[in-house]
């Protein structure tokens, strides 16, 4: 992986420039992918999120290879798991 796209990069890199629905993916995604590994904690994968102020972080394998992509919307699924879910949503909304 090389990078991501999202509907914010759509909004701010291509319709903000007026560039046309032919534009690369290449020129207006965001550089930098954060992961986590599929056997990380949820935990882990919050603060990954929380540091990186993403709301949507990919999972690999150890091979690196995408097995899937989890959203901070899943951590909330269980009471258990609330609360790291809360703290990642703190540090994504923080202004940078």
């Amino acid at each position: 992986m090389i990078g991501t796209i999202s509907d914010r990069d759509i909004a701010i890199r291509a319709v903000a420039d007026g560039k046309d629905a032919g534009t690369k993916v290449w020129d207006v995604m965001s550089e930098g992918v954060a992961w986590a590994y599929e056997d990380d904690s949820v935990d882990v994968a919050a603060k990954i999120m929380s540091e990186r102020q993403v709301r949507r972080l990919p999972v690999v394998n150890r091979g690196k290879r995408l097995v899937g992509i989890v959203a901070l919307g899943d951590f909330a699924v269980e009471s258990s798991e609330i609360q790291p879910a809360a703290q990642a949503l703190s540090g994504i909304s923080k202004p940078s």
